[in-house]
């Protein structure tokens, strides 16, 4: 007879209750400044001239340059991202070996919009009794409207996100007055798209799976922490033996713990902190404030639930009298400020003095040299002018490393090697001929020298000069 075992149990929907508190005001304060953050970004201006976008945050894909304001981010600065990308996990390592999971807790993208979700749910179908209650009624009109409109909401809101990240990678103000005259193309189309269903995925339905199961941080976060990372934590201590309490009865023997499970029903991940740090707390610190709204109304003192270090717990066990310390200073953290002071700095060093042109110099290889009727030797190049700036630059060049070497010039008009011009944040491409009669050696190391004939500034780039291949 064969049997039929189910190996995985359906995950229970969590149905967070409204708290108020010091910890959900911050989470407040957090989400709106974030979320104006992304949502507004797109639309500031800074003006770099006339020959740039006025767009202060964008990424051109098609012109092939990324700008921050007053930074402007080419091709071949790439190494700059991977800066970016080493001071933002070095940042977040430094501030969970401190804080612990806080940045999960207010601004990972996926609590703040799962908390924007939750909060347009709670405005519509009512608090976690109401919410529940309804999802267990038969279909009526009501819940029809009531979902309906939360699902509407979800939806323009996942829109709304989708369009604030493809202004990211295109002038603003025209992709809109495009989108909203339905010009925009099939590519922006698709990532609006994509991006609405991927928002109102993760924030309506998945939620606190992401962080459970998705998310890699909530696996290796252990390896961050030590006796001195602030944690969520529960003081059995002063919460034990937990049960319920009478008014007017003797706390003599009972724990401050009335086993309520606010604490519980709060927790957007539906964990009971109770039980001790788990892999899915976020450390948004909403168990705290439902904790000490309890204690208010029983008139106990406050820090039941609050945030702490394992060695403070351990000194005030030994030592009631102890006072709470934050311990900033220890190896772990010195060498995550060691690390982000030496990134940041060179990112820093190099930004300030990186040079506004630049110049790439390719040598021809076939043919390799070209002997002359009167016996010179020439050798071709092409040579790339960077002119990093937004104005029509005007370059003159020289080689080093050959004597007598006369230098010919091909290009759009009539280019000399005294005046070379370059179009604003773009690259020209020039032919180069060089030739020489005096040559002692089959191979000769040169410099082209590139000088930009208003500033002074100089570049240089090495290349060879053959005369002679074989035997």
């Amino acid at each position: 007879m064969s049997e039929n075992y189910n190996l995985f149990a359906k995950q229970d929907a969590i149905y967070p209750k409204r708290v108020w508190g010091r910890y959900r005001k911050l989470k407040w304060v957090a989400m709106i400044v974030l979320l104006g953050i992304y949502y507004i970004s797109p639309w500031l201006r800074y003006n770099r001239g006339i020959n740039a976008p006025d767009q202060a945050i964008l990424i051109d894909m098609v012109g092939r340059r990324a700008y921050f304001f007053g930074i402007e981010i080419w091709p071949q600065e790439i190494y700059y991202l991977a800066g970016i990308l080493v001071l933002a996990a070095i940042g977040l390592f430094f501030v969970a070996s401190l804080l612990g999971r806080v940045w999960c807790g207010y601004a990972c993208p996926q609590t703040v919009w799962t908390d924007l979700f939750v909060w347009v749910e709670r405005i519509v179908q009512g608090d976690r009794n109401a919410r529940m209650k309804l999802d267990q009624s038969p279909i009526s009109f009501e819940k029809i409207w009531k979902k309906g409109l939360t699902h509407f909401i979800w939806l323009a809101i996942g829109v709304l996100t989708g369009g604030a990240w493809v202004f990211y990678f295109n002038d603003a103000p025209k992709l809109w007055h495009d989108i909203i005259n339905f010009q925009s193309s099939f590519a922006v189309n698709a990532w609006i798209i994509s991006l609405t269903f991927s928002t109102y995925i993760m924030a309506g339905y998945a939620r606190e799976q992401v962080c459970t199961y998705m998310c890699p941080y909530a696996r290796f976060q252990s390896a961050m922490f030590d006796k001195d990372t602030l944690i969520i934590s529960y003081d059995k201590e002063r919460g034990e033996p937990r049960g319920k309490h009478k008014v007017g009865d003797s706390w003599e023997g009972k724990g401050h713990c009335i086993d309520c499970s606010s604490c519980v029903t709060v927790c957007p991940t539906g964990i009971d902190i109770r039980d001790g740090l788990q892999m899915e707390c976020i450390a948004c610190g909403l168990c705290i404030d439902a904790c000490n709204n309890v204690m208010d109304k029983i008139g106990l003192p406050r820090g039941l639930i609050r945030y702490d270090t394992e060695n403070n717990q351990n000194a005030r066990a030994t030592n009631p009298s102890f006072r709470d310390r934050l311990h900033i200073i220890r190896p772990r953290t010195i060498y995550y400020i060691v690390i982000l002071a030496g990134v940041g700095g060179l990112m820093l060093y190099s930004l300030l003095t990186r040079a506004s042109l630049d110049i790439i110099v390719i040598h021809d290889r076939n043919p390799v040299f070209v002997k002359l009727s009167d016996g010179e030797i020439r050798n071709n190049y092409t040579i790339k002018i960077s002119n990093m700036t937004h104005d029509y630059q005007d370059y003159s060049i020289s080689v080093d490393g050959i004597t007598n070497a006369k230098i010919k010039i091909e290009g759009a008009g009539t280019p000399v090697a005294e005046h070379l011009s370059a179009s604003p944040d773009g690259v020209s491409e020039y032919r180069v001929m060089l030739s020489t009669s005096d040559f002692t050696s089959a191979r000769s190391d040169v410099t082209f020298n590139l000088k930009d004939n208003k500033t002074g500034a100089v570049v240089n780039h090495k290349s060879l000069f053959i005369t002679h291949t074989g035997e």
